[in-house]
């Protein structure tokens, strides 16, 4: 049995116990008999509302409730006597008397009620609130690296869903007997590791499977059509299949891409060419973001750091390129 069962179970004993008892003490010592029946009418309602809570094994409640029905009960207990005693040539009858009891006991629970679910509240413990769950992780995002970074800015909240034949394929990637292979595996599992840690995110394992599915990309698909949520991903291929498939896909690449700073033609720029380009003559530098720079008439500046002007920034589904033109000797 649960232990919040077993809390429960407890307390509505000894409600039971300390309401017989007192029972029993106002039989013996009141001539009122309809104050006792009165008494014990309310008893056994009081019973069946903590029963009716003990099945939803809520404690708080529970302890809220007895607490609010006695000190209702004994307040309405003494104004029933009150009365009796101040109005005793007016003969109130039972039935009225057990209205006098109850009522202040109806309030003290449903008074007792409220305030447990405040207490819990500030004990840390809300009503369960379901959490967003941001998308699901698919392999090449993992050993990306990237995902735990933006993690860690706090832009992302909620869950992360870990499909376990990810967690699988991972691991056979890991175990590979190929170097690079194995070096990124283990990269993998080191990133989850490292998102596993972040205040901002959790991460689910889920255990659903299509074994009849041979594909991975396609078991993402399905899973993602399951849950009715996005795949964060940074596969080209994956990405286009699933917007075919109207599946939402959160490419860490365009977000990079968007995030790289703006260049206008005719802006200036230093940068160190490295080697030539396609077309003759042109030489071909990078940015520090990764951002590749072609330059008409930098093949013979292979090896120097120049001063380029941009003339025009070509956005591609592969990245950003700038061509620029160098005016100097």
């Amino acid at each position: 049995m649960p232990l919040s069962k077993i809390i429960s179970t407890v307390i509505i004993l000894s409600y039971l116990l300390f309401g017989g008892l007192t029972g029993v003490s106002l039989f013996t010592t009141t001539d009122h008999i309809s104050l006792v029946i009165a008494f014990f009418l309310f008893l056994g309602l009081g019973t069946v509302k903590l029963l009716q809570i003990w099945l939803n094994s809520d404690v708080f409640k529970i302890i809220g409730g007895v607490i609010g029905g006695f000190i209702g009960l004994v307040s309405g207990t003494i104004l029933a006597w009150n009365l009796s005693l101040l109005f005793e040539e007016l003969e109130i009858s039972g039935y009225l008397k057990g209205l006098i009891i109850i009522i202040p006991t109806l309030i003290g629970i449903q008074l007792g009620l409220g305030k447990a679910k405040e207490f819990r509240e500030k004990m840390g413990k809300p009503d369960s609130q379901p959490r967003k769950i941001i998308g699901i992780l698919d392999t090449s995002v993992i050993i990306d690296g990237r995902i735990a970074d933006i993690c860690e800015t706090g832009f992302l909240d909620g869950d992360l869903i870990i499909p376990q034949f990810i967690l699988q394929e991972l691991q056979l990637i890991a175990d590979s007997s190929e170097s690079t292979k194995r070096t990124r595996g283990r990269r993998g599992l080191d990133i989850l590791n490292k998102i596993k840690k972040q205040a901002y995110v959790k991460i689910i394992i889920c255990e659903t499977d299509y074994p009849s599915v041979k594909e991975v990309d396609q078991k993402l698909i399905q899973l993602a059509k399951q849950m009715t949520c996005s795949i964060i991903t940074n596969d080209f291929n994956l990405n286009k299949v699933a917007e075919v498939q109207s599946i939402q896909v959160l490419n860490i690449n365009l977000l990079a891409n968007a995030l790289k700073p703006i260049v206008l033609p005719g802006e200036t720029m230093k940068v160190q060419v490295i080697k030539e380009g396609k077309e003759p003559g042109q030489g071909v530098a990078y940015l520090d973001d990764g951002t590749m720079v072609v330059i008409d008439n930098g093949k013979r500046l292979m090896g120097r750091t120049i001063e380029a002007t941009v003339t025009s920034v070509l956005q591609t589904t592969a990245g950003r390129m700038i061509f620029a033109n160098y005016k100097g000797p």
